[in-house]
């Protein structure tokens, strides 16, 4: 069966990801935006983090095959 819900990165364009910058830069300012990509980026990385400890704590529980 085809995927009948396209992606929805294919919708967002250069001028779509430009308007984004824009906004951002208009709510939160040049000197904000840096702290909150880090913050962004440390969320995501702890979120990373934790998923694959989850993961390496499900093989644990499975039974080993012979």
């Amino acid at each position: 069966m085809e995927n009948l819900i396209p992606s929805t990165i294919a919708f967002i364009g250069p001028g779509s990801l430009a308007l984004i910058g824009v906004v951002a830069l208009i709510i939160f300012g040049p000197k904000k935006l840096p702290e909150l990509g880090r913050a962004a980026g440390q969320t995501l990385k702890e979120f990373k983090s934790a998923t694959n400890g989850i993961m390496d704590d499900d093989k644990k529980d499975e039974p080993k095959e012979k």
